[in-house]
């Protein structure tokens, strides 16, 4: 797994942009990916996408918008609040346009921030949108042991949310992944994912 503290990745995606990061942002988003009531939306995730976004660059149109659009995009995180991919995309419009980069370049991060909402299955505005929420899904797919670890870190989120409230809407999150024709869009995601995804899935929700 990729380490978001290392900067090569990170400074290597401005670069691409033809720009350079304002001075402490990547410590600032370090710090707010380490915020403690964070349990899965932490550094382990960050690392996790940032791995999988190096191993898929060469199916992306842009890269790098994709790289920082991973770094931002749940940059906000308060588990009660209902803008937080909004807020993401707000931080993230603000360092790009500080650090100079192109408006068309600025709104394809921002809509790709966006589009890690989830909130239907419609299909993904372009093939870089596509990898990324591929990405960001792909703990559903993840081995046994880390789907149950996820489990786990996303009840902690919400510990404040009696159990049996949260068992029912837990539920139904989950049921709506897999009721989906497709959970991954993209060829390579859906090939190395969606049968574990779908397992994992069937076994959270009671069917399997």
């Amino acid at each position: 797994m990729m380490d978001p503290r290392t900067e090569a990745g990170w400074k290597a995606a401005w670069r691409a942009l033809g720009a350079a990061a304002p001075d402490g942002l990547h410590a600032q988003l370090l710090a707010a990916w380490s915020e403690p009531q964070r349990h899965y939306h932490t550094l382990q995730h960050l690392g996790e996408c940032l791995t999988l976004a190096e191993e898929l660059g060469d199916e992306m149109d842009h890269p790098s918008e994709v790289v920082l659009a991973l770094w931002f995009h749940d940059a906000v995180y308060d588990v009660r609040a209902h803008d937080n991919e909004a807020q993401s995309a707000q931080w993230a419009e603000r360092a790009l346009r500080e650090a100079g980069v192109a408006a068309n370049a600025r709104k394809r991060i921002m809509d790709l921030i966006m589009a890690t909402c989830h909130g239907a299955a419609d299909a993904p505005a372009s093939q870089d949108s596509a990898i990324l929420i591929d990405i960001d899904l792909a703990i559903l797919g993840s081995s046994e042991p880390r789907f149950a670890e996820y489990e786990t870190q996303v009840r902690a989120e919400y510990a404040w949310v009696p159990p049996e409230i949260f068992a029912v809407k837990r539920r139904e999150v989950l049921r709506g992944f897999l009721s989906r024709e497709r959970i991954y869009a993209t060829g390579t995601m859906h090939t190395r994912y969606e049968a574990q995804a779908r397992r994992n899935l069937s076994r959270a929700v009671g069917i399997a």
